[in-house]
């Protein structure tokens, strides 16, 4: 196959600049692997590239800082043709073509080699949720074994959902905010919605507050959680829904004496194949129920976008070629 179908962001813009084109199927390099692409998971950063948000991104790009597929043509031994993998963050879709195509030649590091039976759809909602979820959660310091209460802002995002679920599992007490009321039925544990005032609620649930907060929401709330968590509890920042600056940011008038600010970066968990691995087989036992809200064919990649945009998902958006 000399060429394939690919979703071209041609110029900072609306969803319409989003056009589905067939363009060559990239020729392979030392250091990198050519992978049919069978999934990949949208994310709100490719929303924020797409609008003009990312300087250092050069149009026209193919999008997308995930994927899953097959290995089509490969330059590493581990790697030999017919593996199925996962890839995330490293660059992907930003300095280099990514997941809303057909084909995508991607860097042998990035590349995660995994088993497993569950379907394309289910396998592409996962690596940037779960890993970024698994990996907000070790920044605040959660993990088998821990006890206490959790409070997750932006509860209904795909990561918020994932971050709740491997929470429950630990056994933490958890409640997770939406902006929505029709969307607090995807949450598990207790719902608070967030109306841009006070978490009305919260108080009465928790008096002394949430010993962790995971704040997805981001530049809008992170001040505010630091309010909200118990003294001397931890505030990880791992979401960018609203923004990714705080304006005339006072770290020693912000942060109470004690509490702990932290942050989990998705490029940390790139490569992770052994996290990867263990998430799938969560999800196979039923340990972990991904919330695939909705997937979309790579010709309605434009409307997926609008869709992100108008903040109507529940859970995971997927498109598949």
């Amino acid at each position: 196959m000399k060429t394939m179908r690919a979703a071209v962001c041609a110029r900072a813009g609306g969803p319409e600049v989003l056009e589905v084109r067939e363009v060559p199927v990239p020729a392979v390099r030392d250091g990198w692997s050519l992978v049919r692409i069978k999934g990949a998971g949208l994310n709100r950063s490719e929303l924020r590239t797409r609008q003009g948000h990312s300087p250092d991104v050069r149009f026209p790009r193919v999008l997308g800082i995930e994927g899953t597929g097959i290995v089509a043509a490969s330059t590493d031994p581990r790697l030999p043709e017919g593996t199925t993998v996962a890839a995330v963050m490293g660059e992907m879709g930003r300095a280099f073509d990514g997941g809303y195509a057909e084909y995508a030649l991607l860097p042998n590091p990035l590349l995660m080699p995994v088993t497993t039976t569950l379907p394309w759809e289910t396998l592409a909602a996962l690596p940037e949720t779960y890993l970024t979820a698994q990996g907000a959660l070790d920044a605040l310091g959660i993990g088998p074994g821990s006890t206490g209460r959790l409070l997750i802002r932006g509860g209904t995002s795909s990561v918020g959902l994932a971050a709740a679920a491997i929470a429950a599992g630990h056994g933490l007490e958890v409640a997770g905010t939406t902006r929505r009321p029709a969307k607090a039925r995807a949450l598990t544990g207790h719902v608070l919605i967030d109306d841009g005032g006070p978490l009305t609620g919260l108080p009465q649930l928790w008096p002394e507050g949430p010993d962790w907060v995971l704040d997805l929401v981001g530049a809008r709330t992170a001040v505010d959680s630091l309010s909200l968590v118990r003294r001397g509890g931890t505030v990880c920042v791992a979401g960018s829904l609203s923004g990714w600056l705080v304006p005339d940011f006072e770290p020693i008038a912000k942060i109470p004496s004690g509490t702990k600010l932290t942050a989990f970066h998705s490029k940390d968990h790139a490569g992770a194949t052994a996290v990867l691995q263990r998430i799938i087989g969560e999800v196979e036992a039923g340990t972990y129920r991904p919330h695939v809200d909705r997937v979309f064919p790579l010709d309605e990649i434009a409307d997926a976008h609008r869709y992100m945009e108008e903040d109507r998902a529940a859970g995971k958006l997927v498109v598949v070629p």
